[in-house]
């Protein structure tokens, strides 16, 4: 989306480009093998467990398939929303360079939202009560840390490093995840973890250095463009200065 509007330059034809291409593509294979493959079991975690119960899910159709099916469809709209997103953000602090003025205004558009869908598919009020310590600790840490001061750190980052630069950290997530979920909840960790963390950690550093590059020749070309135009003025002020001594030559012999 980025490249599509013109927000970032992909030249398949360079190296940087290609390595950005090929990075993204591997970062986003290595969230992919994180999460559709296991593997062989890396550390066996002893009998003690985080039980939790069974979630049932309801449905009108109580179909599997197309619960699978329209579940693939949220989550692709959720990707694509995300990417339009941080893409949008680039002209918006173009025009409204105040980030935590965006940052409000977008949680407040957000929670309008929210209460809008939840209006229609919550009509039970006792749900809406916190009954617990835990609850009301996952109720604000969504809303300081997971909203707010994320929020403001990838606005920060899309403003400075643009929207590529940004969202290829989002796999790292994917590895946080199973890395605390093993750490703290004692879940199982695989191969396939490890294989899909080594992935996005190359994605990155191809994404990384392409950026790097595109940069650095930006800059070299910025700084040969100034040296010819300083040799340009120089050759005019050279020049007009030999036609001023060329009149001056005759008044003097005068």
């Amino acid at each position: 989306m980025a490249a599509v509007l013109r927000l970032e330059q992909v030249d398949l034809s360079r190296r940087h480009g290609l390595a950005k291409v090929v990075g993204t593509v591997v970062s986003i294979g290595g969230a992919t093998v994180i999460t559709l493959y296991k593997g062989l079991p890396l550390l066996h975690h002893s009998d003690v467990h985080v039980k939790s119960s069974p979630v049932t899910l309801s449905s009108s159709s109580g179909s599997p398939i197309l619960n699978w099916t329209l579940g693939c469809v949220f989550i692709l709209g959720h990707c694509l929303s995300w990417s339009g997103w941080m893409v949008l953000q680039v002209p918006v602090l173009k025009r409204y360079p105040a980030r935590l003025s965006v940052l409000s205004l977008t949680c407040i558009f957000g929670l309008l939202q929210f209460l809008a869908i939840a209006a229609f598919t919550e009509e039970d009020l006792s749900r809406w009560k916190v009954r617990s310590g835990g609850e009301l600790f996952t109720i604000l840490y969504a809303g300081l840390v997971a909203s707010g001061v994320a929020f403001a750190l990838q606005i920060w980052c899309i403003d400075r490093g643009g929207p590529l630069f940004t969202a290829v950290f989002q796999p790292v997530q994917t590895v946080a995840v199973a890395v605390m979920a093993s750490a703290i909840l004692g879940d199982q960790l695989y191969t396939g973890g490890i294989i899909g963390a080594v992935l996005i950690v190359i994605g990155l550093y191809f994404v990384l250095w392409g950026k790097s590059a595109e940069k650095k020749g930006a800059r070299n070309l910025l700084q040969d463009q100034l040296a010819q135009g300083a040799d340009v003025t120089r050759h005019l002020l050279g020049g007009e200065a030999s036609a001023k001594d060329e009149e001056a030559a005759p008044a003097m012999l005068a």
